[in-house]
């Protein structure tokens, strides 16, 4: 309550901490000297205001000993013929942490927009400027959204023309069907081999690699494109161009460079690893298949780095879930190429070693050289018995041999007995003794004395 001089003759508040923080400094006092400075004009607006139709309500400021202030909305009537005016105030500091709040959220929206912006500059500038033809296709329309300047060269029209044509318009009959298939495979597992197609002149080609992303709830395949052929139609008499024949032969290729990492690899390869992509296994060391970890691999680039080819190489092939295949590698090395490296042809010998395979697995080899190919593939143990066993039988047949196959003399070389020869000979299938159930040979009737 306010006097027509505008000092307070008594106030209350809402609650008991606005009347600690303002009640007790004001009243007795003019108004004006309990708000800040800068709102103490309003005071004299609202007393110009009174008793007006259009009477506004003003905000003043209490300012309180630490300096903190309390932003209030009043409105002043006045109180009959007394003289004496009531001013109502509402307590504004709700609406104005939230309005701090407001600001702070579209301060945030502003870092987040300048951010989103600056990315998108990177992308267009980073897009333009990359030297291989990309574009950007809507997963299910198939329809062009963005092409770069080298698709437009590519494909000889301004990237807006481009935008919205169905991205099969670019190439020929036989490559647009087959695009159509490789898109399908795209939507379904996110991933799909590299495509080799013909543009529409008919006179290139090039292959398709791409990439699935989700936008807006919209699935877009991200297309690399890379010419194959230089430019003009391939050569009369030449069906397929060299990488064809690259990815077409049976016989598993791989290019590596000089540590062993593929570079590039053919389908054949893919199939014996048990993978579907070559992705998946360029920039992997080709020894991470082979079957002596840490022992192949650097024997074939010894050779390769001091012969410069090898040929023959017998090792095995492990697959990625569990195969295992015999195989025989002849390699050369790429000292010519621009980036030098090495070249690999990998055959699958399975079939050759059908009737080795056939054996069991406790069968005897019937050579050293058979046990020295287990090295690697069966344990030191497994070896050292398989050796004793063809030690065993090769002195059998030598003491066999030297004694004309009289087995009495054979076991007295050995320094065996005569029945411990025989349980030799029916083991290891020598001197007709080849089943279990036949009768051993009984041992030498006793000579009476006096009789010869």
């Amino acid at each position: 309550m306010l006097d027509a001089k505008g000092v307070v003759r008594d106030a209350a508040f809402g609650n008991e901490q606005l009347a600690a923080e303002i009640g007790v400094a004001i009243v007795g006092k003019p108004l004006t000297d309990a708000v800040s400075v800068d709102t103490r004009p309003k005071i004299e607006l609202l007393f110009a205001d009174v008793g007006a139709p259009s009477a506004r309500l003003r905000q003043l400021n209490h300012q309180l000993p630490s300096g903190a202030t309390i932003p209030v909305n009043y409105g002043l009537c006045p109180l009959g013929d007394s003289g004496k005016f009531l001013a109502l105030g509402r307590d504004l500091r709700s609406v104005a942490a939230m309005q701090q709040r407001l600001i702070e959220a579209e301060q945030s929206l502003e870092r987040d927009y300048s951010r989103l912006r600056i990315a998108e500059t990177r992308y267009r500038l980073l897009l333009q400027s990359v030297a291989e033809p990309i574009i950007l296709v809507d997963a299910a329309s198939q329809k062009i959204v963005e092409a770069n300047s080298a698709a437009s060269k590519l494909f000889g029209d301004p990237a807006r023309k481009l935008a919205g044509r169905a991205f099969i318009d670019g190439f020929d009959e036989a490559s647009a069907r087959t695009i159509g298939d490789w898109f399908s495979a795209l939507r379904s597992s996110g991933r799909a081999d590299e495509l080799r197609v013909r543009l529409a002149d008919r006179q290139r080609r090039c292959s398709l690699s791409g990439a699935v992303f989700r936008q807006d709830n919209v699935s877009n395949v991200l297309v690399r494109l890379a010419l194959v052929e230089a430019g003009g139609a391939a050569p009369s008499g030449v069906p397929t161009s060299l990488v064809d024949v690259f990815q077409g032969l049976p016989d598993g290729l791989v290019v590596t460079g000089l540590d062993g990492r593929i570079l590039s690899a053919n389908r054949a390869f893919l199939d014996l690893v048990q993978l579907a992509n070559e992705d998946l296994v360029r920039n992997e060391s080709l020894e991470r298949w082979l079957g002596r970890p840490g022992v192949d691999l650097g024997v074939l680039v010894a050779n390769l780095k001091q012969h410069g080819s090898v040929r023959l190489f017998a090792t095995t092939l492990r697959g990625e879930y569990g195969s295992s295949a015999e195989v025989e590698i002849s390699a050369v090395a790429l000292s010519d190429q621009a980036e030098a490296g090495f070249g690999f042809s990998i055959r699958n010998v399975d079939r050759r070693r059908a009737s080795a395979e056939s054996r069991g697995a406790r069968e005897l080899p019937r050579s050293v050289e058979q046990l020295t190919e287990l090295v690697g593939r069966v344990s030191l143990k497994e070896l050292v018995r398989e050796t004793s066993d063809v030690i065993e039988r090769l002195c059998i047949e030598a003491a066999l041999e030297l004694t004309r196959d009289n087995r009495a003399s054979a076991a007295e070389m050995l320094g065996l007995s005569r029945q411990s020869l025989y349980v030799k000979l029916r083991r290891h299938g020598l001197g007709g003794l080849e089943s279990a159930d036949e009768e051993p040979v009984a041992a030498a009737p006793k000579r009476r004395s006096g009789k010869t």
